[in-house]
């Protein structure tokens, strides 16, 4: 456990770090704050099904949008309305994307609707970190000027995606300890936030 947190404290990370695994994974546990931050995100999925689920989205906002202004990350669980609020619309702007593609799926066009379904999953991340910047909604329901983001993300991009998908398969290993999950999984949502966070952060020079 000493080695654990010798890892994870080791040096700062933030927006401005270069993105690779090592300060991905240890963002969400770089200090004693952080670390807490996800103990409680996991314990709102246990206390308020559904709810919680929208407070850990909002929640993920709040620090990217905290780091944009210069500020540090954490504490961000603190305006529970607000952080409700950021990720229903975040929510209802990932509906909106998946329920074309859904729909297609459902009536039978599946290849149409699976291109579309991908799509949606490429576009999200190119929407998500614009939105924390000042919380503008215009910045949600437009998916073609955020894929258009995706493609200047370039290579930066998808190593975001490599490192999302990494830490989404280690956080399975929660499951051998049961709820421990839920920790795993809050720790996995933060790193992949993080990961496209910081490239959009830095191709469209976003923080402050």
């Amino acid at each position: 456990m000493k080695n654990l947190r010798e890892w994870a404290e080791r040096e700062r990370v933030d927006l401005n770090t270069s993105l690779s695994l090592d300060s991905s994974f240890r963002f969400p546990l770089q200090n004693g704050q952080a670390r807490h931050e996800v103990l409680w995100g996991a314990a709102l999925l246990i206390l308020l099904p559904g709810v919680g689920w929208l407070l850990n989205m909002g929640h993920r906002i709040e620090m990217v949008h905290r780091m944009h202004l210069g500020e540090e990350p954490w504490p961000a669980w603190t305006n529970y309305p607000r952080l409700f609020k950021n990720g229903l619309v975040t929510f209802l702007g990932m509906l909106y994307y998946y329920l074309p593609g859904a729909l297609l799926v459902y009536n039978g066009e599946k290849i149409t609707g699976w291109t579309l379904i991908v799509l949606a999953t490429l576009a999200i991340p190119g929407y998500m970190t614009h939105y924390c910047r000042n919380f503008d909604v215009r910045e949600i329901f437009n998916p073609f000027l955020a894929l258009s983001r995706v493609f200047q993300g370039g290579a930066a991009y998808w190593r975001a995606w490599g490192v999302a998908l990494s830490a989404l398969a280690l956080s399975f290993v929660g499951l051998i300890f049961g709820l421990f999950f839920l920790v795993t999984s809050v720790w996995f949502w933060q790193v992949a936030g993080f990961s496209f966070a910081t490239v959009f952060t830095q191709e469209f020079e976003l923080r402050d």
